[in-house]
């Protein structure tokens, strides 16, 4: 029975050893995106607008074509933009 016990420890302790290799070297490459943000904006580019670029490009296009139209549905409800009754009227 302790032997199992070991194997399971062991085995618990592999686990626990290997996520914390994965956590700190996710902390490792969050630093290096981190750091080539700022050498984008020091080049003059909006890192804003680029983690937004970056979030559209992991999309595939039927889901981005849903949220942009969702989006403009709800625009359009709050009269941030012309939606088609508002263009049929003008």
């Amino acid at each position: 029975m302790s032997d199992a016990h070991g194997v399971a420890r062991d085995q618990l302790r592999a686990f626990i050893e290997r996520i914390e290799r994965l956590e700190e070297e996710k902390k490792t490459i969050a630093d290096d995106i981190k750091d080539v943000y700022g050498e984008a904006k020091a080049m003059g580019y909006d890192t804003k607008i680029m983690k937004k670029v970056i979030a559209l490009r992991k999309k595939d296009d039927q889901e981005r074509m849903e949220e942009d139209l969702i989006l403009d549905t709800y625009l359009q409800a709050l009269g941030m933009i012309e939606g088609p009754a508002d263009q049929d009227a003008a």
